[in-house]
C-alpha cells in the first residue's frame, strides 16, 4: 500500500470542484486518509516548494497558494501515487488529455486545479509536512474488492 498527498489548489475551491475533484478519486478506488481545509502559511509553502526557490515563478507561486484555503488530502492504495498522476493529468490544463482532472477542468498554465506527489518519496516528505500528526489506519469493507488482496 502506498500513500500519497493531494492538494487542491486555491483555483480548484473558488471554482466549486473540490467534490468532483474528490469524487474522481474515490470511484478510482483510492482510500481517504487524511484530508484537511486550511491556509497555506508562507513557512509551509516554503517548505513544500523549497526545490523551486530559486525560480522564477516562486514568488508568484507561494502568493498564490497562501491566497486562500486549499484542501490536503492523503490517499492511499496501491501505487497511489502513479494512479493519482494520471487521473490529475499533464501540468497544464491546455496539454492535458480529456478524461484527467486537468483536462477536463482546467484550460490554464498558471492554475492547474491540484498538485500531487510525483514518486513515493516526495509524497512520504510532503505527508510529513501537511500531516505532521499522521493519517488515519483504516480499512474500507471494500477492500478486498478493489485491492486483490494487497
Amino acid at each position: 500500500m502506498e500513500t500519497t498527498l493531494i492538494l487542491l489548489k486555491p483555483d480548484a475551491l473558488h471554482r466549486g470542484l473540490a467534490g468532483r475533484i474528490l469524487t474522481r478519486f474515490e470511484e478510482k478506488g483510492l482510500q481517504m486518509v487524511g484530508l484537511k481545509l486550511m491556509t497555506m502559511t508562507p513557512e509551509i509553502a516554503a517548505q513544500h516548494y523549497a526545490e523551486h526557490v530559486e525560480r522564477p515563478f516562486y514568488k508568484g507561486l507561494v502568493e498564490f497558494m497562501t491566497c486562500s484555503p486549499i484542501i490536503a488530502l492523503a490517499l492511499r492504495g496501491p501505487g497511489a501515487v502513479a494512479v493519482s498522476r494520471s487521473l490529475m493529468g499533464k501540468t497544464f490544463g491546455n496539454e492535458a488529455d480529456p478524461g484527467t482532472i486537468r483536462g477536463d477542468f482546467g484550460n490554464s498554465r498558471s492554475y492547474n486545479l491540484i498538485h500531487g506527489s510525483d514518486s513515493p518519496e516526495s509524497a512520504e516528505r510532503e505527508l510529513g509536512i501537511f500531516f505532521p500528526e499522521g493519517t488515519e489506519d483504516w480499512t474500507p469493507i471494500t477492500a478486498p474488492w478493489l485491492w486483490d488482496g494487497e
